[in-house]
């Protein structure tokens, strides 16, 4: 099992051109930030390393001091990693019908349709400044849509994500200047609905 100091960055999980997405957007989010966020990862949790080996004395102050700073930045980083990860693997779709699967079957059911969930998801897009996920709700045993202003902001504990969507303007700028709902009607085109689905199939079963 990796750990975060050796953790490695992973790879994009497709080789294909998306829809209004460019190459230039994706090697960008992914190259760059993406892998940014792993290497602070990994320092990060190198300097916590030394506070819990007992190799530097682990005092800490709830105004300031390096034990919070770093305790702060591990969520931030470790988010950041995470959620990039989720988001990546929810692109390269094929772009076709939305298939019949475990996971659309019970949008349907809590949503009454696939077109009513992408509708509330793609607006809680728009309403948020960094993240909305899909995610199974360990203590309430179903599906639900919560949104994050930040990477360490507005998650919720007990939650496994499904379908993740990166709403900050580093994500579509490029692209599509500020017209964020251009960028997420796109989204949906390159969405790959058998990866959220062996997703859903692995998490659905979780309970407390």
């Amino acid at each position: 099992m990796p750990s975060a100091t050796s953790y490695e960055a992973k790879s994009l999980p497709f080789h294909k051109d998306l829809i209004g997405i460019s190459k230039k957007t994706v090697e960008i989010h992914h190259d760059k930030l993406y892998q940014g966020y792993v290497a602070k990862m990994k320092e990060i949790a190198q300097q916590l390393s030394a506070f819990a080996k007992g190799e530097k004395e682990a005092t800490g102050n709830q105004t300031y001091s390096e034990l919070r700073a770093l305790r702060n930045g591990e969520t931030f980083a470790n988010n950041g990693v995470y959620l990039h990860e989720y988001y990546f693997n929810g692109l390269g779709g094929e772009a076709t019908e939305i298939p019949m699967n475990a996971l659309t079957e019970a949008l349907k059911e809590k949503f009454g349709s696939v077109d009513q969930f992408i509708s509330y998801f793609s607006a809680s897009g728009m309403a948020m400044r960094g993240w909305v996920v899909l995610a199974w709700d360990v203590q309430l045993q179903h599906l639900k849509v919560y949104g994050a202003d930040a990477h360490n902001q507005g998650g919720v504990w007990g939650c496994l994500p499904i379908v993740v969507l990166d709403v900050y303007e580093h994500a579509y700028f490029i692209d599509y200047g500020s017209d964020r709902a251009a960028y997420i009607k796109d989204y949906w085109k390159n969405f790959n609905w058998e990866a959220a689905n062996h997703l859903y199939e692995k998490v659905k079963t979780f309970s407390l």
